[in-house]
C-alpha cells in the first residue's frame, strides 16, 4: 500500500522533497523503475507539483545543487510534465478528440455487455492478472500509482484486455492525486502508439516480474500490440501567452486547482483585495471522482489560505460545482474589482471553466488575467516535437539559469 498523501500542505511537500534529494542522482537512475512497497527509489512528489504546492522550477534546482548532472535522469522525469503540457496546448484538439472519445467509449458500454464487463473488472481489479489488480485497487486507495506501473497497466487495459484506451485515461484521471489531462491524456496516447508514430508500450511478464521482486507473475498477457485508429497529431499552433495585470487598477485574485501557490504572484506586487478559490475535481469525467481528490484539494487550499492569509485578505470559496461560474462572477462583482488575476490554467477543465468565466466578466467590464509562471513560458513553446529536443532545449535553458 502506498501513502495516502493526506497532509496536502507545502510544509509536508517540502519535507518529502527533502528526504528524496539525497536519491535523486545515480540511485534513482538506477532504481526508480523498481515496484517495491511504499515505492523508496521515487519522489512521490508528483500530488504536490500537479497542484503546485511544490513547483517544478525549486524541485529541478534542489536536485542540480545537490547533484549536479549525476541528476539528470530525475531531472528529465520532472521535465516530461511541461513537455507533455506545452505539447497539448499547442494542440488543444488532442484534448477535445479525447473527451469526445470518452463519451463515446462510455455509450458503447451501454450496448456492449461484455465490453461492460471487462471494464468494471479491470476498474475493480478483478481481472485475475496478478499485478494488474493489484494496481488497480492500490490505485483506487490511494489516488497513487509509480510511474512504470501505470505503464503496465495501460499497455495490459489495451493490448490484453482490449479496453479503449480513452477508458483508461478516464479511469487514471478521475482517480490519480496528480492526474492532470496533459501528461495522463498523453502518457496513454504514448503506449497507443499515437504520440510517436510506430512506438507503441507492450507490457512483459518476465519484467514485470523482475521488477517487483517476484512479487507479480502476471499470466496471458497480450505477445504483440495492434494499430490503434485515430486521426493524426494535429500540426501544432501557436503557444498562448500570458497576460499582463495593471498594479494600478483594483485587483482580485482567483486561485485554483491547477495552482495553490500564488507567491510568485504576491512577489510581483500583487495586492489582492480579495482572493477566491476554483475547484472542479467533478469536472474530470462524466464518471464518479474519487472523493480522494477533492480531500487532497480542499486540504490544499485550507493549507494556502493559512500560510498566506495576511497577502490574501477576503478569502472566498472554495467555489466548486455547477454554479461555479455564477458564484464566481458575483464574487468578483461584489469585490469592488475591475480585474481578476488567476494563474494560467493548461488545458482542462479548469481551462474551461475560465473560459466561461470570461465571457461573463467581460459583461461586468471585469477583464479577466490569466498570469502565466516564468517557467511555463519559458519551456512550453518548445514542445513542438518530441522530447528528445525538447529535453536539449530545456537543458541549455537550465544551465544559462534562465527555468
Amino acid at each position: 500500500m502506498t501513502p495516502t498523501f493526506s497532509a496536502a500542505t507545502r510544509a509536508c511537500a517540502l519535507a518529502q522533497l527533502a528526504q528524496f534529494i539525497p536519491h535523486a542522482g545515480s540511485a534513482y537512475a538506477k532504481h526508480r523503475n523498481l515496484h517495491r512497497p511504499g515505492h523508496p527509489h521515487v519522489s512521490q512528489l508528483s500530488p504536490y507539483l500537479r497542484s503546485r504546492l511544490l513547483t517544478e522550477a525549486e524541485v529541478i534546482r534542489a536536485a542540480r545543487d545537490a547533484h549536479g548532472d549525476s541528476a539528470e535522469t530525475f531531472v528529465a522525469e520532472v521535465l516530461w510534465r511541461a513537455y507533455w503540457k506545452g505539447w497539448l496546448e499547442i494542440r488543444p484538439h488532442v484534448w477535445r478528440e479525447t473527451q469526445a472519445g470518452v463519451a463515446a467509449s462510455l455509450a458503447r458500454l451501454d450496448r456492449d455487455r461484455t465490453l461492460a464487463h471487462t471494464y468494471e473488472a479491470a476498474c475493480t481489479g478483478q481481472t485475475g492478472i496478478d499485478g494488474f489488480d493489484h494496481w488497480a485497487r492500490d490505485l483506487t486507495a490511494t489516488g497513487y500509482l509509480h510511474n512504470h506501473q501505470r505503464m503496465c497497466f495501460a499497455s495490459i487495459w489495451l493490448y490484453t484486455l482490449h479496453l479503449p484506451w480513452q477508458l483508461g485515461a478516464d479511469f487514471f484521471l478521475r482517480h490519480l492525486l496528480d492526474g492532470d489531462p496533459a501528461s495522463n491524456t498523453l502518457s496513454w496516447r504514448w503506449v497507443a502508439g499515437l504520440h510517436t508514430p510506430g512506438k507503441q508500450y507492450l507490457a512483459q511478464a518476465e519484467v514485470i516480474t523482475t521488477l517487483s521482486d517476484g512479487r507479480y507473475w502476471p499470466k496471458g498477457l497480450a505477445q504483440r500490440v495492434f494499430p490503434v485508429a485515430a486521426p493524426p497529431s494535429p500540426v501544432p499552433g501557436p503557444c498562448p501567452q500570458g497576460g499582463l495585470w495593471n498594479r494600478n487598477l483594483p485587483t482580485a485574485l482567483l486561485l485554483h486547482e491547477d495552482d495553490l501557490s500564488p507567491d510568485w504572484l504576491l512577489q510581483a506586487g500583487l495586492r489582492p483585495l480579495s482572493t477566491a478559490f476554483l475547484l472542479a475535481p467533478g469536472a474530470r469525467s462524466p464518471r464518479p471522482v474519487s472523493p480522494l481528490i477533492g480531500d487532497f484539494l480542499r486540504r490544499a487550499v485550507t493549507d494556502c489560505s493559512r500560510r498566506l492569509a495576511a497577502d490574501l485578505s477576503t478569502l472566498h470559496g472554495p467555489v466548486q460545482g455547477p454554479g461555479a461560474v455564477d458564484a464566481l462572477v458575483a464574487w468578483a462583482r461584489q469585490s469592488g474589482a475591475v480585474q481578476i488575476v488567476t494563474p494560467f490554467a493548461p488545458v482542462g477543465p479548469v481551462a474551461s471553466l475560465l473560459a466561461s468565466l470570461d465571457t461573463r466578466l467581460a459583461a461586468e467590464n471585469i477583464r479577466l488575467v490569466r498570469a502565466m509562471r516564468p517557467y511555463d513560458a519559458a519551456l512550453w513553446p518548445h514542445a513542438t516535437q518530441g522530447f528528445f529536443r525538447f529535453h536539449q532545449t530545456a537543458r541549455h535553458l537550465i544551465q544559462q539559469g534562465l527555468v
